[in-house]
């Protein structure tokens, strides 16, 4: 396998793992963080928040780094119109994650504390979760537009 061929394949691979990790993770944390046992809901915080940390956040990293290796060595221009579109979507899914990161561990710490007993101020919990949850439509959207655009590369 020739070099373009195995950083197209990382960069494959990393957004599949960006999406893939997102949908799954976010899943997990919605459905999880709504039971009404306090361990479980700890639980899938804990979980969620190791994911985006061993998983997402490396292939987040690869992104740009493989994308820019692929442009410059692919023959296309940086200023084709479908790569500027993409360019100001994964900045758009990155300006909504980095948020979801925070907001990720401050729940994860408020359920542990109820895990352990600990009373916790369910109200601030639920506003934690609704900014959460808002902030992933963006970035999911973004990058369904993203896969689109890699795969279609219009030329408009």
């Amino acid at each position: 396998m020739d070099l373009y061929s195995l950083v197209k394949t990382l960069h494959i691979l990393s957004a599949t793992i960006v999406f893939g990790t997102g949908i799954g993770i976010a899943n997990f944390m919605f459905f999880g963080s709504r039971s009404r046992v306090p361990v479980e809901r700890a639980f899938a915080a804990r979980l969620t928040v190791k994911a985006d940390f061993l998983f997402t956040l490396p292939a987040v990293i690869i992104q740009p780094l493989s994308g820019a290796w692929l442009v410059w060595h692919g023959g296309f221009r940086w200023d084709d119109y479908w790569l500027v579109v993409t360019y100001g979507l994964y900045l758009l899914a990155a300006l909504c994650w980095v948020p979801v990161v925070f907001i990720q561990i401050r729940m994860k710490r408020l359920l542990e504390a109820s895990a352990r007993g600990e009373a916790i101020d369910e109200a601030a919990y639920d506003r934690l979760f609704r900014k959460w949850f808002i902030l992933g439509w963006p970035a999911f959207g973004g990058l369904v537009v993203i896969f689109w655009l890699m795969v279609t590369k219009p030329t408009w």
